[in-house]
C-alpha cells in the first residue's frame, strides 16, 4: 500500500476564536463521502517524519512592538547565542532586539528593517518621507483581520495599502540573511540554509488562518520550501518562555512573591528596585551574547513535585498570553491543563490610549491630518513617548516630560490658528502641562491612567482564568515578555493574587520567548500533551434513523435513504491529546465515479455538535482529494476507501492519506486563507 505524507501543515492548537469566515456553517447538502468506519481509532504511536540532521536551530521572535532572532548548534544545546547589535539603538534601552518596523522605498522595494528603518525615515525630508513606505506594529493585524487572507492589505504611515505578505516575507527574509550572514561568519564559509531548522514564535491565541499565514511568508521569503515543510516549526509564545523557565537558576530571576530579600531585593521594599536590577544586570552583560542554559531543569524547578502546575503569562507589545502547564517527572515533560487564553492586551494599548489624550486636547481632525502630512513626525512623537513609558512606576512622584517634535507644533498653529499651549489650556484635561522648552509633562497620574485600561484587562483575564477548577493550588505565576518589565502591570498581578502564587520574572524578559523558542525547536517533543481549543470534524451523510435524525435532513440517493450534514468528530474541545497521536478515518466516495473528494472541515467551540449547521459551527478549511486517473476498483460494486489520519498533539496537524482501493496516492490539499 502507497503512503504518503501531505506537504502541508494545519496550524492548529491554541486559538481561542473560530476561523476567518464570520457566519456559521450553511448545509453543503450532498458532502459525497460516507464513513467507512463508525468509530475513529486512536493510535498513539508517534509517527514522527524523520529526522533532518541538522546543525543548527535559529529562532525568529516575530513581535508587534520588536524582534530578533536567537541560534544554538546541534552539538552545543546549552549554548544559546544572540544576535549581533544592531545598528542604531536608542539611549539606555538594550538593543538586543530591534523595532518591528519596516521602510520600503517608493517604488515598494525592500529598503531596510529594524533601527535602519526608522532612523533613515526620521532623517528623510518631510516632503520625500511621503513617498516612502514604513510600516510599524502590523503584525497585530493577522489577529484582528476578521477575514484574513493571502490579499490582505496593511497601510503604510503615508496611507498607502501594501500587500501583508510581501511585508512579513520581507521582514523574514530579513532576518534569514542576518542569521546566515553571522553563522557563515563564524563558519569561514558561505553555510546552507538546507542546514537551519527554523523556528518562529506566534501567539498562542492567534486564529488558525494567522498561523498559517506565517508558513505561507515563510515560504515566500525562502526560509523553507513547501517540499520541505518540517524545516520550520511554528512555536507558541508563551509555550517557549515555559520551557526557557525550566531552565532558570536563582540568579537569573526576581522572585516577587518571596517574602525574604531575594539578590539584595526585597518586594516590599520597592516592586521596581528588583526590574532595575535585573535590566542593570542584563545591560552589563550585554557584550557577551552567549546564554549558557542548564542541560537539567534549573533550581526553581527542583522545587516542584510530580503535578505541580504553573501559569505562564506572556505580556507582549501586541497581545497577552495565558498556559497553564503541569509538570511530569521524572523528565521535566509539560502538560499543557487548560487550551492557552487571552486577548489584544499587549502594550500597545497605552499607545492608542496616548493617541486619545493627543485627540482630546488637540482634536481627532488634527490628529488624523497630522499623521498623514508629517508622518516621519508622529514616528518621533511616538518614539519620545516609548521612552517616558519605560518610566512609569507607582511610586513616581515627578512628571515625565514628552517631547513635541518641531513640526507638531508648527502644523498645529497652521491648522488651528492658535498656540499648543493655548490648546491644552481649553482642553481642561487633567495632570497635563505646557513646558515653554517644547514639552508635554505629564504628572505620573496621567500617565498611570494610560496603562488603566490594558492593565485592567489583563487582570479580569487572569481572574476568571484562576476561577477555573483546572487552575487550582498554581505554584508559580510567570511573567514573560517586554511589557512585563512594568513595574505597574507587576503590582497589579502582585496584588490580584494576594500571595496565593509565587510571581518569578526572568531577569532576560524581553528574551524569555526567543531563548525558548531555540530550546523548542531543538527538542519539539517536549510538551507532551496539549488541550484541543475547539471541537474539529468533517461534514458526512450517515445513513438516515427515523426518529434520531430530523426529516429535513433525509436524502434518498438510489432508493437508500441518507442523513446530510451530519458532523464526524475528529477530537473534542478541550481534549487533552498527547503528542502523536493520530485520528484514523475510512471514508468512501457517495458516487463510485467521483473523481475528486472533498472533505469540508469544521470546528466548534461546543464539545457537542450533531451537525455542521448547528449555531456555531464553521467552516475552517477544505481538504480535497484528488482521485482522478486513477483505475476502479476491480470490482464495480466494491466501494473505494480513502483513509484520512490526522496527527495532533503537536502544534500543527500532521495528515497524511491513503487510497486504499487502488494502492494510488491522492493529491491533497487544504487551506484557511481562502474562506
Amino acid at each position: 500500500m502507497f503512503v504518503f505524507f501531505l506537504s502541508f501543515f494545519l496550524s492548529f492548537f491554541h486559538f481561542a476564536d473560530a476561523m476567518a469566515t464570520p457566519s456559521p456553517a450553511k448545509s453543503m447538502g450532498d458532502p459525497g463521502i460516507t464513513p467507512l468506519s463508525p468509530t475513529h481509532v486512536l493510535d498513539s504511536e508517534e509517527n514522527e517524519p524523520t529526522r533532518h540532521p541538522y546543525v543548527v536551530v535559529v529562532a525568529i521572535d516575530f513581535g508587534t512592538t520588536s524582534s530578533g532572532y536567537a541560534y544554538a548548534f546541534t552539538k552545543e544545546p546549552e549554548c544559546i547565542h544572540t544576535m549581533r547589535r544592531w545598528e542604531g539603538g536608542d539611549p539606555g534601552v538594550s538593543n538586543q532586539k530591534t523595532p518591528t518596523t519596516i521602510l520600503l522605498s517608493p517604488d515598494r522595494k525592500f529598503h531596510s528593517f529594524g533601527y535602519a528603518a526608522r532612523d533613515f525615515y526620521h532623517d528623510l525630508d518631510p516632503t520625500e518621507s511621503k513617498q516612502w513606505l514604513y510600516l510599524e506594529k502590523f503584525k497585530m493585524k493577522l489577529h484582528t483581520t476578521a477575514n484574513l487572507s493571502i490579499d490582505t492589505d496593511l497601510h503604510a504611515a503615508n496611507g498607502k495599502k501594501v500587500k501583508a505578505l510581501d511585508i512579513f516575507a520581507y521582514a523574514l527574509a530579513f532576518f534569514k540573511e542576518q542569521a546566515l550572514k553571522e553563522l557563515s561568519d563564524q563558519a569561514w564559509a558561505d553555510f546552507d540554509n538546507a542546514d537551519v531548522r527554523w523556528v518562529i514564535t506566534v501567539p498562542a491565541i492567534w486564529k488558525m488562518p494567522a498561523k498559517q499565514f506565517m508558513r505561507e511568508a515563510a515560504y515566500k521569503a525562502g526560509l523553507v520550501s513547501r517540499d520541505n515543510p518540517d524545516q520550520l516549526i511554528i512555536a507558541l509564545e508563551p509555550e517557549a518562555a515555559s520551557i526557557y523557565c525550566r531552565k532558570l537558576r536563582l540568579h537569573q530571576m526576581v522572585d516577587l512573591g518571596n517574602k525574604t530579600a531575594l539578590n539584595g531585593y526585597s518586594p516590599t521594599e520597592n516592586i521596581g528596585v528588583g526590574m532595575t536590577q535585573a535590566k542593570e544586570h542584563v545591560r552589563r552583560n550585554r557584550q557577551s551574547r552567549t546564554f549558557l542554559v542548564e542541560n537539567v531543569i534549573g533550581e526553581l524547578w527542583s522545587e516542584l513535585t510530580e503535578g505541580d502546575r504553573y501559569v505562564v503569562v506572556d505580556c507582549g507589545g501586541g497581545t497577552v498570553d495565558l498556559t497553564v502547564h503541569q509538570i511530569r517527572m521524572p523528565e521535566g515533560h509539560l502538560k499543557e491543563l487548560y487550551k492557552a487564553s487571552g486577548g489584544p492586551y499587549g502594550s500597545i494599548g497605552i499607545d492608542y490610549e496616548f493617541e486619545k489624550l493627543l485627540c482630546k486636547i488637540f482634536g481627532q481632525d488634527f490628529i488624523d491630518q497630522f499623521k498623514i502630512k508629517r508622518p516621519a513626525a508622529w514616528v518621533d512623537l511616538m518614539i519620545a513617548f516609548e521612552s517616558r513609558k519605560r518610566a512609569a512606576a507607582p511610586d513616581r512622584s515627578n512628571p515625565l516630560n514628552i517631547n513635541l517634535p518641531f513640526s507638531f507644533i508648527d502644523y498645529y498653529k497652521k491648522f488651528r490658528g492658535h498656540s499648543v499651549e493655548h490648546a491644552l489650556r481649553k482642553s481642561n484635561v487633567d495632570f497635563v502641562k505646557w513646558s515653554s522648552q517644547g514639552m508635554l509633562r505629564m504628572n505620573p497620574d496621567a500617565m498611570n491612567a494610560l496603562f488603566k485600561p490594558t492593565i485592567d484587562h489583563i487582570i479580569q483575564h487572569l481572574t476568571e482564568l484562576f476561577e477555573r477548577p483546572e487552575v487550582t493550588d498554581i505554584r508559580f505565576l510567570f511573567l514573560v515578555g517586554g511589557f512585563a518589565e512594568s513595574p505597574l502591570l507587576q503590582q497589579a498581578v502582585q496584588k490580584m493574587l494576594q500571595g496565593h502564587s509565587r510571581i518569578i520574572i526572568p531577569h532576560d524578559v524581553g528574551l524569555t520567548i526567543l531563548k525558548g523558542a531555540v530550546l523548542f525547536g531543538l527538542d519539539p517533543s517536549i510538551i507532551k500533551v496539549r488541550r484541543s481549543p475547539l471541537t474539529y470534524g468533517v461534514g458526512v451523510l450517515n445513513r438516515f434513523v427515523e426518529g434520531k435524525h430530523p426529516p429535513e435532513k433525509m436524502l434518498v440517493k438510489e432508493g437508500t435513504r441518507w442523513c446530510t450534514d451530519v458532523f464526524d468528530t475528529f477530537i473534542s474541545t478541550d481534549q487533552s491529546v498527547a503528542l502523536g497521536e493520530t485520528v484514523k478515518r475510512s471514508y468512501t466516495p457517495a458516487k463510485p465515479s467521483q473523481q475528486v473528494i472533498v472533505i469540508h472541515v469544521y470546528c466548534s467551540e461546543k464539545e457537542s455538535v450533531s451537525f455542521i449547521t448547528d449555531p456555531g459551527v464553521r467552516k475552517c478549511g477544505t481538504l480535497k482529494l484528488d482521485v482522478s486517473g486513477t483505475e476502479s476498483p476491480a470490482s464495480p460494486a466494491a466501494r473505494r476507501e480513502i483513509q484520512t489520519l490526522m496527527q495532533f498533539g503537536d502544534t500543527e496537524i500532521r495528515a497524511m492519506a491513503v487510497d486504499v482501493a487502488t494502492s494510488r496516492s491522492v493529491k491533497a490539499s487544504i487551506d484557511f486563507l481562502s474562506q
